[in-house]
């Protein structure tokens, strides 16, 4: 069978489970999307490995396993979505070290959080999209800092804090720095986005 790659498409708030998000997947060529429901560590994991300004100052379990991997020398090669069982997608980490590949069980929002952070293809056959996949009008582009602040924010409703907007780049920047140390996410989004917005 043939593999189809698929592209991080976006991040939503899950429309059938409460607490969760729905990561979108899209074929490169084609219009279908391939929605995976997610829980909120997962899509926080995947936001940070996507957006690059945020440092957590202890490495996440995705970011360990990486740290690992790369110091025994094991590359992640691409991850496969292979299986879909009751509304459960299954996939595979193909691995590599010494020239020699072994394939290891996983989680697919796992598997998609070490790829992000690998740079690894994520694939999946014709007969699953055929299943699961959708054709749907995404309204914007991945907007990383929505997905951020929805993230990392306690409230349903982002608002822009007027002490943030006197506060010059550099000292912005003291406070970015400081609200990461703390892992004070909510925060550090806030605040790179004031940064952003300069």
């Amino acid at each position: 069978m043939n593999l189809i790659e698929l592209l991080i498409n976006g991040i939503s708030y899950s429309q059938t489970q409460n607490g969760a998000y729905a990561l979108i997947l899209s074929e490169i060529e084609g219009e279908r999307k391939l929605p995976i429901v997610i829980g909120t560590n997962e899509a926080q994991s995947i936001a940070i490995a996507i957006e690059k300004e945020i440092k957590p100052p202890r490495p996440l379990t995705h970011d360990l396993f990486k740290n690992f991997c790369e110091r025994f020398d094991i590359k992640i090669k691409q991850v496969i979505i292979h299986k879909l069982v009751d509304g459960v997608f299954y996939s595979s980490v193909i691995c590599e070290r010494d020239g020699i590949e072994k394939i290891i069980d996983s989680r697919s929002s796992d598997a998609i959080a070490l790829a992000i952070r690998f740079e690894a293809p994520i694939y999946t056959y014709e007969t699953i999209l055929e299943k699961a996949g959708v054709v749907i009008q995404v309204e914007k582009d991945f907007d990383e800092k929505s997905l951020l602040k929805e993230l990392f924010s306690e409230d349903d409703t982002y608002i822009e804090s007027p002490d943030l907007q006197d506060k010059s780049t550099k000292e912005l920047e003291e406070l970015l720095k400081i609200a990461i140390q703390n892992e004070n996410y909510e925060s550090a989004a806030k605040i790179r986005d004031e940064i952003s917005n300069r």
